[in-house]
C-alpha cells in the first residue's frame, strides 16, 4: 500500500468510525422496542398521561436524529427540593440535573448544539399570554428517539428530573427533525478531515516535484 493511500484511508476510516458512532442505523422504533419503553415507563410510576403522549411520539418515529428546542425562564426564588441544599439557586439546581443528564446525553451521540442567554423580551409574540419573558434558549441534538427514550426510561432519570422542574418558572421544549442542518458535525468533520488531508497530499506532491 503506497503512502498517499495511507494518507487518505486513515481519516477515511476514522471518520466511518465517527459516523457509525454518531447515526443510529437501527431505523424507527420497532412496536416490541415501544412496548418495552412503556412497560419500563408504568414500572417507574410514570403517570399514565405522560405514557401516552410518550408512546405516540415513539410509534411516529422516522428513525431519524432531531434537535429539542428549549426556551427557558428560570425561577427566581426556586422552592427547597429533597436532595439539594436549602436556598440553593435555580443555577445550581438546574447544574444538578444536567450533572446527571449530560454524560447521558454524550455516551448516545446527543449534545447540546447551541447555548445562549436572552438579550430582550420576545419581538414576535403571536396566540401566547404570558411568553414575553424568557431568560435562555438551547438546542441539543438527540440521534433518534430511541436515545431519548433510553435516558428519559432510566430510573436514575426520575430521581434528578424535580431539580429541572424546581430551577424553572416556565419552559417550551419541543422536538423538531431538520430540513436544513449545516451545523452537522458529520458534515463539519468530513469537510475539515478532507480539507486537512488535501492540504498535506498538496504538500507531499510539491515536495517531490521540487526534489526532483
Amino acid at each position: 500500500m503506497s503512502t498517499r493511500t495511507k494518507l487518505w484511508l486513515v481519516p477515511a476510516l476514522l471518520y466511518g468510525i465517527f459516523v457509525f458512532w454518531y447515526t443510529d442505523f437501527s431505523g424507527p422504533l420497532s412496536d416490541n422496542e415501544v412496548d418495552q419503553f412503556v412497560a419500563t415507563m408504568k414500572a417507574n410510576g410514570s403517570e399514565p398521561e405522560t405514557i401516552a403522549f410518550i408512546q405516540k411520539f415513539a410509534r411516529q418515529d422516522s428513525g431519524r436524529q432531531f434537535l429539542m428546542v428549549n426556551n427557558i425562564d428560570m425561577n427566581e426564588s426556586p422552592p427547597n427540593v429533597e436532595g439539594a441544599e436549602p436556598g440553593e439557586s435555580a443555577s445550581k439546581l438546574m447544574g444538578r440535573y444536567m450533572a446527571h443528564m449530560i454524560p447521558a446525553l454524550l455516551a448516545r451521540a446527543c449534545h447540546p448544539v447551541l447555548m445562549g442567554s436572552a438579550v430582550y423580551p420576545t419581538m414576535d409574540l403571536v396566540g401566547i399570554e404570558g411568553a414575553e419573558d424568557w431568560d435562555q434558549a438551547a438546542l441539543f441534538r438527540y440521534r433518534s428517539r430511541r436515545a431519548l427514550l433510553e435516558i428519559v426510561t432510566n430510573p436514575a432519570f426520575n430521581g434528578k428530573h424535580h431539580f429541572k422542574t424546581a430551577a424553572l418558572d416556565k419552559t417550551i421544549a419541543y422536538p423538531i427533525e431538520t430540513s436544513l442542518y449545516l451545523g452537522d458535525p458529520r458534515l463539519l468533520l468530513g469537510l475539515i478531515l478532507l480539507a486537512l488531508t488535501a492540504l498535506v497530499d498538496g504538500w507531499r506532491l510539491s515536495r517531490r516535484q521540487l526534489n526532483n
